[in-house]
């Protein structure tokens, strides 16, 4: 496992392989991100997230055929500078100490290896997606199901009947066709969310199982895909890395050769070749762009989200001033310490609710009991207004 870490040697590492599966799933976020914000702008995308799992399983079936017929290699793999290899097994008679190099030998892979790369790399993904979409449906049916009740809006056959006999007689046939349509549905539906819970715990305790034992250096696949395959996964060397720029441009060019037609077909169609490999050629560094640019959208959106949900933090306000003494109430003593009913040092000081003012409590009481005002402002003041100050300045 260390010698994973340090990352030497043709095995890629444990973290090098988690980045390549990874990143399908974060490039079909950060289009289905950049094509949900469009959507608000262009209505007319809905229909493309609508249909999300087809439009990304024909990309990433455009992507890993090209990435595999030119390099050997998936999408992802091809980005971390990672080749499929295929492995056959050699086996000598007469030296059973062979060393692991001596009875596993790495070639190129084969058609077939390469066209079952692609079912393993698009096509399941784009069930198994298929799948926990209609599982996610039933699961919602059945909570809706358990908290409302299942529908009981039906046509009563009294009233249906009222129509008339040839009315019943010309769709009872599309009826029972639709019924039978809908059952037949239904119970494919039960099916499945019956047993994708099991089938998709079994995948991803196989898949877990996997990466275990590849980090602990135990197996050389890191998923039963590859073991299926018989393909191991390996860093690829700067020869290799050259020989795929020149197998790209033999290839490029026998396709060129093939070219049949007049004159102005041929440059037609070399024309379209040009565009299909300038746009193959950037679609790696377009896509993972893309991801970049989602990764940073969210983080935009999001802490644009943050700032206009939190709370808006004011200053607080500064004091209120103080009321007026009013002409005809008591004047107020140049010492503060000095009750104005009293003109003598507070005892047991008081305030006033209403107007803010600290007398003796006694004097305040007996003055509130009997003009049921404020000495000084002479606001109108009850007995219950009257608080106790146990600090006095």
């Amino acid at each position: 496992m260390l010698f994973q870490v340090g990352g030497q040697g043709t095995r890629p590492t444990f973290f090098e392989m988690a980045a390549a599966q990874q990143l399908p799933s974060s490039l079909r976020a950060a289009l289905t991100y950049s094509l949900g914000v469009l959507a608000l702008r262009r209505p007319f995308l809905h229909r493309v997230l609508d249909y999300e799992d087809e439009f990304f399983a024909l990309l990433m079936l455009v992507l890993e055929t090209h990435s595999l017929r030119t390099t050997d290699a998936s999408f992802s793999e091809s980005l971390y500078g990672l080749r499929r290899r295929a492995i056959t097994i050699r086996v000598k008679k007469d030296n059973t100490r062979l060393d692991s190099g001596d009875r596993i030998h790495h070639s190129g892979l084969e058609k077939h290896q390469k066209i079952l790369s692609v079912v393993f790399l698009v096509v399941l993904p784009y069930f198994k997606s298929k799948l926990h979409s209609i599982y996610n449906k039933e699961r919602e049916a059945t909570l809706q199901a358990s908290l409302w009740g299942h529908g009981h809006e039906r046509y009563d056959d009294a009233d249906y009947l009222e129509g008339g006999d040839n009315s019943f007689a010309s769709t009872s046939g599309l009826d029972a066709e639709g019924s039978a349509r809908t059952h037949l549905t239904k119970r494919i539906q039960n099916i499945i969310g019956a047993c994708y819970p099991w089938l998709h715990a079994g995948n991803e305790g196989l898949s877990f199982a996997y990466q275990l034992l590849y980090l602990l250096d135990a197996t050389g696949f890191y998923s039963l895909g590859l073991h299926v395959l018989g393909i191991h996964v390996c860093r690829a060397t700067g020869q290799e890395l050259m020989d795929t720029s020149s197998r790209i441009s033999k290839i490029r060019s026998r396709e060129r050769e093939r070219l049949r037609g007049p004159p102005w077909l041929k440059v037609l169609q070399g024309a379209l070749l040009s565009c299909t490999y300038t746009v193959l050629d950037y679609a790696q560094t377009g896509l993972i762009a893309a991801v970049f640019f989602f990764k940073m959208m969210e983080w935009w959106y999001q802490s644009a989200e943050e700032r206009m949900s939190a709370p808006t933090v004011y200053p607080p306000p500064p004091p209120p001033p103080p009321p007026k003494v009013a002409k005809e109430g008591i004047p107020l003593p140049p010492d503060r310490t000095i009750c104005p009913l009293c003109a003598q040092k507070r005892a047991n000081p008081s305030v006033v609710a209403v107007s803010g003012f600290v007398f003796c409590y006694a004097c305040i009481f007996k003055y509130i009991s009997q003009y049921k005002c404020c000495p000084v402002t002479l606001m109108p003041a009850t007995v219950d207004q009257i608080r106790r100050l146990f600090h006095d300045v």
